[in-house]
């Protein structure tokens, strides 16, 4: 008796409810239809908001820089045309484009402060384009 129960447990019922078990998903019952996922569609909407308009002050903060004469006559001595460097900025990347406006908005303070002559600011404009340049290559 104890033989046939075993037998009808292991071949039948077991392996039946082991199926059943492992045919739904874990989290079926976890979780109601009316329950919005991790992140709302609200929040993710102002993340992406807050994302974008960050990178349009990034952008207006190195095309604002590199309008400047000084800049003009710069890319004048590097032969990079101003066209080549509008159309190049919004091709970089988030990371790229704030570390750049950062750097740019930094060495105007500078500028501004006294601490960077004319012939400095030159420097650093020549690098931030030619940076540009090289990014927008390699990608």
């Amino acid at each position: 008796m104890r033989k046939k129960f075993f037998t009808l447990l292991t071949h039948g019922v077991l392996p039946g409810l082991l199926v059943c078990a492992l045919a739904f998903p874990q989290d079926i019952f976890c979780q109601s239809p009316e329950q919005d996922h991790i992140v709302s569609s609200q929040a993710m909407q102002q993340r992406l908001e807050a994302s974008a308009a960050a990178r349009q002050r990034n952008i207006d903060t190195l095309n604002s820089f590199l309008s400047s004469p000084t800049a003009q006559r710069a890319m004048q001595e590097t032969h990079i045309t101003p066209m080549q460097v509008k159309t190049a900025i919004p091709t970089l990347s988030d990371e790229e484009l704030a570390n750049l406006a950062n750097r740019a908005a930094d060495a105007q303070m500078k500028f501004a402060a006294g601490t960077f002559s004319d012939r400095d600011l030159l420097l650093i404009i020549i690098v931030v384009l030619v940076v540009i340049v090289i990014i927008v290559a390699v990608h």
